[in-house]
Protein backbone atom coordinates (compact mmCIF):
# COMPACT_ATOMS: atom_id res chain seq x y z
CA UNK A 1 0.00 0.00 0.00
CA UNK A 2 1.33 3.43 -0.94
CA UNK A 3 2.18 5.97 1.73
CA UNK A 4 0.12 9.10 1.37
CA UNK A 5 2.50 12.08 1.56
CA UNK A 6 1.12 15.51 2.37
CA UNK A 7 3.45 18.14 0.90
CA UNK A 8 2.82 21.26 2.99
CA UNK A 9 3.79 24.56 1.37
CA UNK A 10 3.17 28.31 1.16
CA UNK A 11 2.50 29.77 4.60
CA UNK A 12 2.29 33.11 6.40
CA UNK A 13 5.88 34.02 5.74
CA UNK A 14 8.10 36.37 3.79
CA UNK A 15 9.43 33.20 2.15
CA UNK A 16 6.02 32.14 0.81
CA UNK A 17 7.09 32.22 -2.85
CA UNK A 18 10.32 30.33 -2.14
CA UNK A 19 8.20 27.61 -0.55
CA UNK A 20 6.06 27.21 -3.69
CA UNK A 21 9.26 26.58 -5.64
CA UNK A 22 10.62 24.01 -3.15
CA UNK A 23 7.26 22.23 -3.11
CA UNK A 24 7.15 21.97 -6.92
CA UNK A 25 10.53 20.21 -6.94
CA UNK A 26 9.54 17.79 -4.16
CA UNK A 27 6.22 16.89 -5.77
CA UNK A 28 7.97 16.29 -9.11
CA UNK A 29 10.53 13.97 -7.49
CA UNK A 30 8.25 11.85 -5.28
CA UNK A 31 8.03 8.36 -6.77
CA UNK A 32 4.37 7.74 -7.76
CA UNK A 33 4.95 4.00 -7.42
CA UNK A 34 5.78 4.47 -3.72
CA UNK A 35 3.69 7.45 -2.72
CA UNK A 36 0.31 9.05 -3.20
CA UNK A 37 0.82 12.82 -3.23
CA UNK A 38 -1.49 15.31 -1.55
CA UNK A 39 -0.63 19.01 -1.86
CA UNK A 40 -1.60 21.08 1.20
CA UNK A 41 -1.20 24.76 0.45
CA UNK A 42 -1.32 27.48 3.12
CA UNK A 43 -2.13 30.92 1.76
CA UNK A 44 -0.66 34.19 3.04
CA UNK A 45 -3.59 34.55 5.47
CA UNK A 46 -2.99 31.13 7.02
CA UNK A 47 -5.90 29.30 5.36
CA UNK A 48 -5.29 25.68 4.34
CA UNK A 49 -6.33 24.20 0.97
CA UNK A 50 -6.01 20.62 -0.25
CA UNK A 51 -5.25 19.42 -3.78
CA UNK A 52 -5.10 15.74 -4.66
CA UNK A 53 -3.95 16.68 -8.17
CA UNK A 54 -1.06 19.11 -7.63
CA UNK A 55 -0.62 21.70 -10.38
CA UNK A 56 2.86 23.05 -11.22
CA UNK A 57 3.17 26.17 -13.36
CA UNK A 58 5.92 28.45 -14.68
CA UNK A 59 6.88 31.51 -12.63
CA UNK A 60 8.82 34.55 -13.86
CA UNK A 61 11.20 34.69 -10.87
CA UNK A 62 11.14 31.19 -9.36
CA UNK A 63 11.06 28.95 -12.40
CA UNK A 64 8.46 26.30 -11.52
CA UNK A 65 6.06 26.65 -8.59
CA UNK A 66 3.26 24.60 -7.05
CA UNK A 67 0.02 26.57 -7.18
CA UNK A 68 -2.43 26.95 -4.29
CA UNK A 69 -5.96 26.39 -5.54
CA UNK A 70 -8.12 28.28 -3.06
CA UNK A 71 -11.23 26.13 -3.28
CA UNK A 72 -13.38 25.06 -0.36
CA UNK A 73 -13.22 25.70 3.38
CA UNK A 74 -10.81 23.21 4.93
CA UNK A 75 -10.47 22.42 8.62
CA UNK A 76 -7.47 20.62 10.07
CA UNK A 77 -8.25 17.94 12.65
CA UNK A 78 -5.26 17.68 14.95
CA UNK A 79 -6.41 14.29 16.23
CA UNK A 80 -8.88 11.98 14.59
CA UNK A 81 -6.94 8.78 14.12
CA UNK A 82 -3.49 8.22 15.59
CA UNK A 83 -0.66 8.55 13.12
CA UNK A 84 -2.59 10.44 10.42
CA UNK A 85 -3.45 14.05 9.74
CA UNK A 86 -6.99 14.63 8.49
CA UNK A 87 -8.39 17.62 6.65
CA UNK A 88 -12.11 18.22 6.09
CA UNK A 89 -13.83 20.37 3.48
CA UNK A 90 -16.99 21.63 5.18
CA UNK A 91 -18.48 22.76 1.86
CA UNK A 92 -18.59 19.40 0.08
CA UNK A 93 -17.89 16.95 2.90
CA UNK A 94 -14.58 15.68 1.53
CA UNK A 95 -12.20 14.11 4.03
CA UNK A 96 -8.50 13.66 3.23
CA UNK A 97 -5.95 11.91 5.41
CA UNK A 98 -2.15 11.78 5.03
CA UNK A 99 0.36 9.34 6.54
CA UNK A 100 3.47 11.56 6.50
CA UNK A 101 3.74 15.33 6.19
CA UNK A 102 6.63 16.76 4.17
CA UNK A 103 6.91 20.45 5.11
CA UNK A 104 8.28 22.51 2.24
CA UNK A 105 7.65 25.73 4.13
CA UNK A 106 10.17 28.30 5.23
CA UNK A 107 10.35 31.07 7.82
CA UNK A 108 7.84 32.52 10.28
CA UNK A 109 4.90 30.31 11.37
CA UNK A 110 6.33 27.50 9.25
CA UNK A 111 9.89 26.68 10.23
CA UNK A 112 9.76 28.02 13.79
CA UNK A 113 8.13 25.15 15.69
CA UNK A 114 4.52 26.35 15.47
CA UNK A 115 3.64 24.04 12.59
CA UNK A 116 5.69 21.20 14.07
CA UNK A 117 3.77 21.52 17.35
CA UNK A 118 0.48 21.06 15.52
CA UNK A 119 1.79 17.96 13.78
CA UNK A 120 3.01 16.53 17.07
CA UNK A 121 -0.44 17.05 18.60
CA UNK A 122 -1.82 15.11 15.65
CA UNK A 123 0.80 12.41 16.32
CA UNK A 124 1.61 12.28 12.61
CA UNK A 125 5.11 11.65 11.22
CA UNK A 126 6.69 14.66 9.54
CA UNK A 127 9.97 15.47 7.85
CA UNK A 128 12.56 17.71 9.49
CA UNK A 129 13.37 18.98 12.96
CA UNK A 130 10.79 18.63 15.73
CA UNK A 131 9.15 21.55 17.53
CA UNK A 132 12.12 22.12 19.85
CA UNK A 133 14.80 21.93 17.15
CA UNK A 134 12.73 24.11 14.84
CA UNK A 135 12.04 26.86 17.38
CA UNK A 136 15.65 26.92 18.58
CA UNK A 137 17.11 26.74 15.09
CA UNK A 138 15.19 29.64 13.61
CA UNK A 139 15.98 32.04 16.47
CA UNK A 140 19.43 33.37 15.63
CA UNK A 141 19.86 34.85 19.11
CA UNK A 142 19.01 31.67 21.05
CA UNK A 143 20.89 29.39 18.68
CA UNK A 144 24.01 31.56 18.93
CA UNK A 145 23.89 31.42 22.74
CA UNK A 146 23.56 27.63 22.74
CA UNK A 147 26.31 27.16 20.16
CA UNK A 148 28.63 29.55 22.00
CA UNK A 149 28.04 27.72 25.29
CA UNK A 150 28.70 24.45 23.45
CA UNK A 151 32.15 25.68 22.44
CA UNK A 152 31.31 26.42 18.81
CA UNK A 153 32.60 29.72 17.36
CA UNK A 154 29.86 32.18 16.33
CA UNK A 155 30.00 35.69 14.88
CA UNK A 156 29.98 38.38 17.63
CA UNK A 157 26.57 40.04 17.98
CA UNK A 158 24.21 42.05 20.12
CA UNK A 159 20.47 41.45 20.39
CA UNK A 160 17.97 44.32 20.38
CA UNK A 161 14.24 44.26 21.17
CA UNK A 162 11.83 46.74 19.65
CA UNK A 163 11.27 48.24 23.11
CA UNK A 164 15.01 48.79 23.59
CA UNK A 165 15.25 50.46 20.21
CA UNK A 166 12.29 52.80 20.62
CA UNK A 167 13.31 53.62 24.18
CA UNK A 168 16.99 54.24 23.57
CA UNK A 169 18.19 54.05 19.98
CA UNK A 170 21.28 56.12 20.72
CA UNK A 171 22.42 53.63 23.37
CA UNK A 172 21.94 50.75 20.94
CA UNK A 173 24.08 52.45 18.32
CA UNK A 174 26.77 53.18 20.89
CA UNK A 175 26.73 49.55 22.08
CA UNK A 176 27.11 48.31 18.50
CA UNK A 177 30.14 50.53 18.03
CA UNK A 178 31.76 49.48 21.30
CA UNK A 179 31.06 45.75 21.29
CA UNK A 180 31.31 45.06 17.56
CA UNK A 181 34.04 47.56 16.62
CA UNK A 182 31.75 49.51 14.31
CA UNK A 183 31.02 48.97 10.58
CA UNK A 184 30.87 46.83 8.61
CA UNK A 185 27.89 45.34 10.42
CA UNK A 186 24.92 43.19 9.46
CA UNK A 187 21.43 43.82 10.83
CA UNK A 188 19.06 40.85 10.79
CA UNK A 189 15.59 39.94 12.06
CA UNK A 190 16.07 37.18 14.65
CA UNK A 191 13.58 34.74 13.15
CA UNK A 192 13.50 34.92 9.37
CA UNK A 193 15.36 33.08 6.64
CA UNK A 194 16.39 33.64 3.01
CA UNK A 195 18.03 36.93 4.08
CA UNK A 196 14.59 38.53 4.47
CA UNK A 197 14.97 41.87 6.29
CA UNK A 198 18.80 41.78 6.24
CA UNK A 199 20.92 44.83 5.47
CA UNK A 200 24.66 45.42 5.42
CA UNK A 201 25.80 48.58 7.22
CA UNK A 202 28.98 50.13 5.81
CA UNK A 203 28.76 53.50 7.59
CA UNK A 204 27.59 54.42 11.06
CA UNK A 205 24.84 56.69 9.77
CA UNK A 206 23.23 53.73 7.96
CA UNK A 207 22.60 51.71 11.12
CA UNK A 208 19.37 53.36 12.22
CA UNK A 209 17.68 52.80 8.87
CA UNK A 210 18.82 49.17 8.78
CA UNK A 211 17.46 48.56 12.29
CA UNK A 212 14.08 50.10 11.40
CA UNK A 213 13.94 47.90 8.32
CA UNK A 214 14.72 44.70 10.24
CA UNK A 215 12.01 45.49 12.80
CA UNK A 216 9.47 45.33 9.97
CA UNK A 217 9.98 41.55 9.97
CA UNK A 218 10.45 40.68 13.66
CA UNK A 219 10.17 42.13 17.16
CA UNK A 220 13.74 41.07 17.96
CA UNK A 221 16.79 41.73 15.80
CA UNK A 222 20.52 41.05 15.78
CA UNK A 223 23.37 43.39 14.94
CA UNK A 224 26.40 41.32 13.93
CA UNK A 225 30.02 42.08 13.28
CA UNK A 226 30.82 41.92 9.58
CA UNK A 227 33.20 39.04 8.79
CA UNK A 228 35.57 39.25 5.83
CA UNK A 229 35.35 35.63 4.82
CA UNK A 230 34.02 33.05 2.40
CA UNK A 231 30.48 31.65 2.73
CA UNK A 232 30.72 27.89 3.21
CA UNK A 233 27.72 25.57 3.62
CA UNK A 234 27.34 21.99 4.81
CA UNK A 235 24.26 19.74 4.65
CA UNK A 236 23.47 17.43 7.56
CA UNK A 237 21.15 14.41 7.39
CA UNK A 238 19.98 12.05 10.12
CA UNK A 239 18.37 11.63 13.51
CA UNK A 240 20.54 10.15 16.26
CA UNK A 241 23.45 9.42 13.89
CA UNK A 242 23.70 12.48 11.64
CA UNK A 243 26.17 12.67 8.77
CA UNK A 244 27.63 15.65 6.95
CA UNK A 245 27.93 16.24 3.20
CA UNK A 246 30.83 17.65 1.25
CA UNK A 247 31.17 21.41 1.56
CA UNK A 248 29.91 24.01 -0.87
CA UNK A 249 30.75 27.65 -1.32
CA UNK A 250 28.46 30.55 -2.18
CA UNK A 251 30.13 33.32 -4.20
CA UNK A 252 27.56 36.14 -4.47
CA UNK A 253 27.81 38.72 -7.24
CA UNK A 254 25.91 41.17 -5.01
CA UNK A 255 27.45 42.79 -1.95
CA UNK A 256 26.23 39.86 0.15
CA UNK A 257 24.04 36.81 -0.33
CA UNK A 258 20.74 38.72 -0.24
CA UNK A 259 17.21 37.58 -1.07
CA UNK A 260 17.60 39.09 -4.53
CA UNK A 261 20.86 37.26 -5.23
CA UNK A 262 19.35 33.98 -4.00
CA UNK A 263 16.09 34.02 -5.90
CA UNK A 264 15.52 37.00 -8.22
CA UNK A 265 18.81 37.62 -10.05
CA UNK A 266 19.71 34.51 -12.12
CA UNK A 267 23.36 35.57 -11.94
CA UNK A 268 23.18 36.58 -8.28
CA UNK A 269 25.54 33.92 -6.99
CA UNK A 270 27.83 31.12 -8.03
CA UNK A 271 27.68 27.76 -6.24
CA UNK A 272 30.97 25.88 -6.05
CA UNK A 273 30.74 22.18 -5.07
CA UNK A 274 32.91 20.90 -3.55
CA UNK A 275 34.34 24.03 -2.00
CA UNK A 276 38.07 24.52 -2.40
CA UNK A 277 38.98 24.16 1.28
CA UNK A 278 42.08 22.46 2.68
CA UNK A 279 41.18 18.99 3.90
CA UNK A 280 41.97 19.48 7.62
CA UNK A 281 39.83 22.64 7.70
CA UNK A 282 37.05 20.97 5.69
CA UNK A 283 37.01 18.01 8.09
CA UNK A 284 36.82 20.38 11.05
CA UNK A 285 33.92 22.31 9.49
CA UNK A 286 32.01 19.10 8.77
CA UNK A 287 32.55 17.88 12.34
CA UNK A 288 31.42 21.26 13.68
CA UNK A 289 28.29 21.12 11.51
CA UNK A 290 27.31 17.80 13.10
CA UNK A 291 28.07 19.12 16.60
CA UNK A 292 25.95 22.23 15.97
CA UNK A 293 23.13 20.03 14.66
CA UNK A 294 23.18 18.00 17.87
CA UNK A 295 23.49 21.00 20.21
CA UNK A 296 20.43 22.61 18.63
CA UNK A 297 18.41 19.38 18.92
CA UNK A 298 17.94 18.98 15.16
CA UNK A 299 16.71 15.88 13.38
CA UNK A 300 15.90 14.88 9.83
CA UNK A 301 17.81 17.58 8.00
CA UNK A 302 19.47 20.97 8.27
CA UNK A 303 21.95 23.11 6.39
CA UNK A 304 24.68 24.71 8.50
CA UNK A 305 26.20 27.92 7.14
CA UNK A 306 29.73 29.11 7.97
CA UNK A 307 32.06 32.05 7.42
CA UNK A 308 35.66 31.03 6.68
CA UNK A 309 38.45 33.59 7.03
CA UNK A 310 41.71 33.45 5.08
CA UNK A 311 43.53 32.38 8.24
CA UNK A 312 41.45 29.20 8.43
CA UNK A 313 39.36 30.47 11.34
CA UNK A 314 35.67 29.78 10.81
CA UNK A 315 32.38 30.67 12.48
CA UNK A 316 28.90 29.17 12.36
CA UNK A 317 26.65 31.79 10.81
CA UNK A 318 23.29 30.04 11.21
CA UNK A 319 21.41 26.79 10.80
CA UNK A 320 18.42 26.21 8.49
CA UNK A 321 16.13 23.38 9.58
CA UNK A 322 14.00 23.50 6.39
CA UNK A 323 16.52 24.64 3.79
CA UNK A 324 15.60 25.51 0.23
CA UNK A 325 14.72 22.27 -1.53
CA UNK A 326 14.65 22.95 -5.25
CA UNK A 327 16.86 20.80 -7.46
CA UNK A 328 19.36 23.67 -7.67
CA UNK A 329 19.29 24.48 -3.95
CA UNK A 330 22.49 23.95 -2.00
CA UNK A 331 21.11 21.35 0.43
CA UNK A 332 20.19 18.67 -2.16
CA UNK A 333 23.08 19.59 -4.46
CA UNK A 334 25.59 18.94 -1.67
CA UNK A 335 24.06 15.52 -1.04
CA UNK A 336 24.01 14.77 -4.76
CA UNK A 337 27.77 15.42 -4.86
CA UNK A 338 28.10 13.25 -1.73
CA UNK A 339 26.39 10.33 -3.45
CA UNK A 340 22.69 10.71 -2.57
CA UNK A 341 20.49 11.83 -5.47
CA UNK A 342 17.46 14.09 -5.13
CA UNK A 343 14.77 11.38 -5.15
CA UNK A 344 16.81 9.12 -2.86
CA UNK A 345 17.27 12.05 -0.47
CA UNK A 346 13.50 12.52 -0.28
CA UNK A 347 13.08 8.80 0.46
CA UNK A 348 15.71 9.09 3.21
CA UNK A 349 13.93 12.02 4.80
CA UNK A 350 10.58 10.21 4.82
CA UNK A 351 12.23 7.15 6.40
CA UNK A 352 13.82 9.39 9.06
CA UNK A 353 10.41 10.95 9.80
CA UNK A 354 8.89 7.50 10.32
CA UNK A 355 11.85 6.39 12.46
CA UNK A 356 11.56 9.40 14.78
CA UNK A 357 7.79 8.98 15.00
CA UNK A 358 8.15 5.34 16.09
CA UNK A 359 10.66 6.42 18.73
CA UNK A 360 8.40 9.18 20.07
CA UNK A 361 5.40 6.87 20.22
CA UNK A 362 7.32 4.66 22.68
CA UNK A 363 7.34 7.49 25.24
CA UNK A 364 4.97 6.90 28.16
CA UNK A 365 2.40 9.64 28.75
CA UNK A 366 0.75 8.09 31.82
CA UNK A 367 2.25 7.46 35.23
Amino acid sequence: MKLRIGVLYGGRSGEHDVSLCSAASIVSALDPLKYEIIAIGIDRNGRWFVQDRPVIVDHADFGRVLTIEKMGIWYVNHYEEGGKLFLHNVEDGRRVGVDVVFPAVHGTFCEDGTLQGLLELAMVPYVGADSIGSSVGIDKDISKRLLRDGGIPVVPWITVSRTEWTGGGTRVIEAAGEKLAGPPLFVKPARTGSSVGVKKVKRGDELGEAVDYAFMFDAKILIEKGIDGREIECSVLGNTKPMASVLGEIIPSHEFYSYESKYIDPDGAKLVIPADVEQPVADSIRETAINAYRILSCSGMARVDFFLEKSGVFYVNEINTIPGFTRISMYPKLWERSGIGYSALIDNLIDLALERHRDKMRIRTEW
